[in-house]
């Protein structure tokens, strides 16, 4: 593991945030290929994160901030954060805080159900 570390310390900061971007181009690949099914990469993007982990310690050991392109953390999708999971868990919170008592619901409930009984038999509900 310190071999590594010392091989980018050795690299002047363009030379790493130049790595950073290489490393950020193949892991978006290597996902996308991954998602296609056409290869199993994952030991080869596990190595690329530990790199990218990497290479941003030691930028933040010199003082030297990465470029904006080459910091920004890439997105990935994961079964956690998919787009079904979320707006389901919102929906069920914003029922819960906008529903009104069961109390309340039945009786409503049951007005209805004897307005049209009235209804069907003709006569006035009260």
């Amino acid at each position: 593991m310190k071999e590594n570390a010392e091989k980018f310390r050795a690299l002047d900061p363009a030379e790493l945030d130049k790595t950073l971007r290489e490393g950020a181009e193949q892991m978006f690949r290597l996902r996308f290929q991954m998602s296609m099914g056409q290869m199993d990469g994952v030991k080869k993007l596990r190595t690329l994160r530990k790199e990218r982990a990497r290479i941003l310690t030691v930028l933040k050991q010199k003082g030297v901030a990465p470029s904006a392109a080459a910091a920004a953390p890439l997105v990935t999708k994961t079964k956690a954060t998919s787009k079904k999971s979320a707006p389901k868990t919102a929906v069920k919170a914003a029922a819960k805080k906008a529903a009104p008592k069961k109390a309340v619901v039945k009786k409503a409930a049951h007005k209805n159900a004897a307005q049209k009984k009235a209804a069907m038999s003709g006569k006035k509900g009260r």
